[in-house]
């Protein structure tokens, strides 16, 4: 057996993945509601497992963590050309698409200060959400600017640091992020070109 093929993860079986993405998905509405720190318990009662069930496949709170931010980050990276796909415009497809990336953003409590924190676990994930969502926004943009929906001079990673930016002050209450984020978007249509006066 050569080296590659002994890291490989065996395949999961379509129910055990079902079932993991049901415990991930309890996972983060729990830390939508109450914080990376919900308690494990809440977690389990919401995906209807046990808490020994959570142990099992999350060893530690950090596993939990990082799992339900890839799990979230390649539902975001699926989607876009899903919307794309579709058959409506790109740019509505665009539109759909940041939208999407908005909720990932807003709905993260507490889980920016624990990607920050000392934990090894953390260290990779920023570049794994580089990796996986600049491709797809690239591929929405050049999709759009092909059809002449938006200027084609705006870069993938401008676009979702722009938003990243206007989303951080989304607990704000006198703050409506997704507003700013409508008018970003709505920028990148093609200028109009002044008639003559």
């Amino acid at each position: 057996m050569d080296s590659g093929s002994a890291r490989r993860t065996p395949r999961k079986r379509a129910d055990a993945r079902r079932n993991e993405a049901t415990l991930l998905d309890a996972a983060a509405a729990a830390f939508v509601s109450s914080g990376v720190d919900a308690p494990v318990r809440d977690i389990a009662a919401r995906a209807g497992v046990g808490v020994g069930t959570i142990y099992r496949h999350f060893p530690t709170r950090a596993d939990l963590v990082v799992a339900v931010y890839r799990h979230q980050v390649e539902a975001c990276a699926e989607a876009g050309p899903t919307l794309l796909a579709n058959g409506g415009a790109p740019y509505v497809a665009l539109a759909q698409w940041i939208d999407l990336f908005v909720d990932f953003l807003v709905t993260k409590h507490g889980l920016a200060e624990a990607l920050q924190s000392d934990d090894a676990t953390f260290e990779t994930l920023h570049a794994y959400f580089l990796d996986r969502l600049v491709p797809v926004c690239a591929q929405l943009l050049d999709a759009a600017a092909t059809a002449g929906e938006i200027r084609p001079d705006v870069t993938a990673f401008e676009v979702l640091r722009g938003v990243g930016n206007l989303c951080i002050g989304a607990g704000d209450p006198r703050y409506d992020a997704r507003r700013l984020v409508e008018l970003l978007i709505a920028g990148l249509g093609q200028p109009r070109t002044a008639g003559p006066r």
